[in-house]
């Protein structure tokens, strides 16, 4: 027996919302409480003291990057019968934006193994090896940013498909859409002109919150129109038996 779209739509949903919530966890109450901006001597000091909590972060932040492999599965089901090789584009550029973002959480162990006891780092002053934690947790904000571009497209992509489903609300695809612009003018401007980015940095971003929280909560609670979903699948089906 076939699952009902309505089940990969709740599904994505509730899932969506843990991303969500992890992401702002990991940026709100772990780097955000740690990381003092400029001084590496203060921000070592507190991952050290913390080291739990920095790890708690890392791992939340590793949880959600597992739980985006199953919002792209259910998404690619859900708006597959709307253009196969579009929902394929858009799974495979999500992909590739979790691969790069999952790779990317590796610069956060480095502080904790720069900062630790081990007795090969008594070679080093500690004020270098402070410096150097510092240095790679300001990569991890360079490396996040290279992963928000292929997000930014896959916001995009998503957006169009969303605006001409016909079981989802257009306007779901239009924020998407927005929030995708949101997503690369601030990468870029990270990438080429950082000092802009600071200045954009976070109320560029607030789109992308409410395009995505508006999805995730209209999956969870509204779900799709089946029958409409039912009727795009059948219009698939038979223009590729054709």
């Amino acid at each position: 027996m076939e699952t009902s779209p309505q089940a990969y739509a709740r599904f994505g949903g509730l899932l969506y919302l843990v991303i969500i919530v992890a992401g702002a966890m990991g940026e709100l109450f772990v780097r955000g409480k740690l990381v003092v901006a400029g001084d590496a001597a203060q921000t070592a000091g507190r991952i050290m003291a913390s080291e739990s909590l920095w790890r708690l972060g890392i791992g939340g932040d590793l949880l959600m990057h597992v739980c985006d492999v199953f919002v792209m599965w259910a998404l690619y089901v859900l708006l597959r019968p709307v253009s196969r090789n579009l929902a394929l584009l858009n799974l495979l550029l999500n992909l590739i934006q979790t691969a790069v973002l999952a790779v990317n959480k590796l610069t956060l162990l480095v502080p904790l193994l720069l900062l630790g006891n081990n007795a090969y780092l008594k070679a080093i002053d500690t004020a270098q090896l402070q410096v150097w934690s510092y240095a790679a947790i300001e990569m991890h904000e360079y490396g996040f940013g290279v992963g928000l571009i292929f997000f930014g497209c896959v916001c995009l992509v998503e957006g169009h498909l969303i605006r001409k489903s016909g079981f989802l609300p257009p306007l779901l695809g239009v924020l998407m859409q927005i929030a995708g612009l949101c997503y690369l003018i601030n990468s870029v401007a990270l990438l080429l002109a950082p000092e802009f980015e600071a200045r954009l940095f976070p109320a560029i971003l607030m789109p992308c919150l409410v395009a995505e929280l508006s999805l995730a909560l209209w999956l969870l609670v509204k779900g799709v129109n089946v029958d409409r979903w039912k009727e795009r699948a059948l219009i698939a089906r038979t223009s590729a038996l054709e």
